[in-house]
């Protein structure tokens, strides 16, 4: 295997992009322990790992590419993966928790006769 180096124009944005897509995980990461209740609670993390993720594989692609000499879009998939997975999953968590908290016909009726 060849010692070959990665090319200014490629390592220079992936290392912005690592940079980046740390610092929208530590964000979600903050979010998830310092936002007061659970469905503010959802929306960092989901949002920190979907965008901190989408920068790492950008990433990836670039430094693949540069070495392989070829445009490589494997991550392109994993991509797409996660842009869909990621806010569904959240939004049926939320779904989930709205659900089990909505007080029933009983709740409310006492709440007006009070």
């Amino acid at each position: 295997m060849t010692n070959a180096g990665l090319p200014l124009w490629a390592a220079l944005p992936a290392a912005i992009l690592l940079i980046l897509g740390g610092l929208l995980a530590l964000i979600g990461a903050i979010g998830l322990l310092r936002l007061p209740d659970f469905f503010a609670r959802m929306h960092a993390p989901s949002m920190g790992s979907t965008l901190g993720a989408g920068c790492v594989l950008i990433a990836s692609m670039l430094v693949s590419s540069a070495l392989a000499h070829r445009a490589v879009i494997h991550e392109v998939l994993i991509t797409v993966f996660l842009i869909t997975t990621t806010p569904v999953t959240a939004m049926l968590l939320m779904r989930a928790a709205i659900r089990r908290h909505r007080p029933g016909p009983r709740a409310s009726t006492e709440a007006r006769q009070a």
